[in-house]
């Protein structure tokens, strides 16, 4: 196989295109177990013989828990853990997310996401309860990865706009049922603001999102709730 990695050195600003050659030990191997498995190399070399630096990527779970191995495969945002190369050709190629600034090689920095979290005040000043009524919902919403999957498909996401994406309406999603009035008046502004008034409806993160998450389900439930005052049952 010819695996393809866009590469870029640490503080550098300029990225370059590495290619390898890879004999699959089958076809049900991960593409993050063809990453491993070069950098297990003792000496990794390119397709022209060049030594080549250890590749940079991130990972953790390597069970689709966790969302930190998100990358471009293909040309489409996935995770590397849960995407087999049997899915594509004798040609991948991978490419670190484009709309979040690249650390080195396959890492990007997605903190923008946990910022937005923190500007949207998504989270319970008092104790609360997940009332039974409403769980499924809080559940739904809880599976969602903080990948940015969603984000590199959603037209109207940039790291320079106040826009955050399902990245940010999950999580508000979780726990918009169950906030007291003040907090709910709070959220609710603030959800309208970088949220409601920023997604055009497009909906391409629906299909891409690794989790799967019903997102249609949630945005409806948020949407009544914050910006409509109305609540649906889960």
């Amino acid at each position: 196989m010819r695996i393809e990695i866009k590469r870029r050195k640490r503080n550098s600003e300029n990225s370059y295109v590495q290619v390898f050659e890879y004999e699959p030990v089958n076809k049900n191997e991960t593409i993050l177990n063809v990453l491993n498995n070069l950098n297990l190399r003792e000496q990794l070399k390119d397709i022209n013989g060049e030594t080549a630096e250890k590749i940079a990527f991130k990972q953790s779970c390597r069970q689709k828990k966790c969302g930190a191995c998100a990358m471009l495969i293909n040309g489409k945002p996935g995770l590397a853990c849960g995407n087999r190369i049997s899915q594509y050709g004798d040609t991948i190629r991978l490419e670190p997310l484009k709309k979040f600034p690249v650390v080195e090689d396959l890492i990007v920095d997605r903190s923008i996401m946990e910022e937005n979290l923190k500007q949207m005040k998504i989270y319970f000043e008092d104790k609360a309860t997940v009332t039974e009524k409403r769980n499924a919902l809080s559940y739904e919403a809880s599976r969602c990865l903080q990948c940015g999957c969603c984000l590199e498909v959603c037209p109207n996401f940039s790291a320079e706009n106040s826009f955050t994406g399902m990245a940010g309406a999950m999580p508000a999603s979780r726990i918009i049922n169950e906030l007291n009035k003040k907090e709910l008046k709070e959220v609710s502004k603030a959800y309208n603001r970088h949220v409601f008034e920023g997604c055009g409806k497009s909906l391409s993160c629906v299909d891409i999102c690794p989790a799967n998450i019903r997102i249609e389900d949630l945005l409806v439930n948020s949407n009544a709730v914050a910006i409509w005052k109305r609540y649906i049952k889960g």
